[in-house]
């Protein structure tokens, strides 16, 4: 460790089946960096013709759901309406506030061609002033949202505040997160404005205070740190990070403040899903008929 680092966090890799997920939050001594609470890089995966991603409809509270992608396409549905792919450089920001359920899948095109997948899912996690406010979702094409560039390094901001710029997604506390691009040698910087603030390498390699890092590691970075931080390879990563927001309970998909809302939220997803979710919290996305059921441990 260098006087910068806080930690080193390893992502623990499981294969779904022919798709490889590195979960990097929460970790054991690490919950969450800022109000990110959930951060899953997923793939690289090479789906050959005939086979794609089917995550059946499930529930979430308490959180913000964001999946940026670099390769390959999804389709999400939500129990809202909305139906929207989302490809390289898009955002869906999908906020689950007091309940929503959604569905992620390959569409029949990327299906029967075959694609490669690669991005992250995160959640970030909202204060306790937003986090039972009714559900949204708003999608954001590539390019609406700011894309900067300097000494060999290209960056876009996918939400919040950071180098100046500012994302149009709606957020409900301090947060930054950007996704770049940097030539070997290229040196960047983290924003200053934020307390906790971290650096996933998803490729190639990257100098941190003279330390080299690998692709996929998260480096946690001190309160107030400033490192001098330098692409080793050309590389790919993302910054992100915030104001802290307290501690948080998470329970397969939902995050919440106490254990109590936690109990409620399950009481909620087994009620729909024994009454056909019709009239009930939580409802499955149009034209869905599929569900993941509450999990027994």
């Amino acid at each position: 460790m260098t006087d910068a680092i806080e930690m080193i966090i390893e992502p623990r890799r499981r294969d779904l089946g022919g798709f490889e997920v590195a979960r990097v939050l929460p970790y054991a001594n690490r919950r969450m960096v800022g109000p990110f609470v959930f951060f899953d890089e997923m793939g690289p995966a090479d789906f050959p013709p005939g086979k794609g991603v089917d995550v059946r409809p499930h529930p979430h509270i308490g959180l913000a759901t964001v999946t940026y992608l670099f390769d390959g396409e999804l389709r999400h549905k939500d129990s809202l309406g909305f139906d929207q792919a989302i490809r390289p450089g898009d955002v869906n920001w999908m906020t689950a506030g007091r309940g929503i359920a959604h569905s992620e899948r390959t569409d029949a095109g990327p299906r029967a061609r075959g694609q490669r997948l690669h991005g992250v899912q995160s959640w970030v996690a909202l204060p306790a002033d937003a986090a039972e406010i009714e559900p949204s979702f708003h999608h954001h094409p590539a390019a609406t949202l700011p894309v900067f560039e300097q000494g060999g390094m290209r960056a876009r901001l996918i939400a919040g505040e950071a180098f100046g710029r500012v994302s149009p997604v709606k957020i409900h506390s301090p947060t930054f997160y950007v996704a770049i691009e940097a030539e070997e040698g290229a040196a960047f910087s983290l924003p200053d404005e934020y307390e906790e603030r971290a650096l996933y390498i998803l490729s190639g390699a990257a100098m941190a205070d003279g330390a080299r890092h690998e692709r996929g590691r998260m480096i946690v970075f001190k309160p107030g740190a400033d490192p001098r931080l330098v692409a080793s390879a050309p590389m790919r990563a993302m910054l992100l990070g915030g104001a802290p927001l307290g501690p948080r309970l998470l329970w397969w998909n939902f995050v919440a403040s106490s254990a109590e809302r936690l109990e409620q939220a399950k009481r909620d997803w087994a009620a729909s899903a024994a009454g056909g979710f019709a009239a009930t919290t939580f409802a499955l996305p149009p034209g869905e008929t599929e569900h993941i059921p509450l999990p027994t441990e």
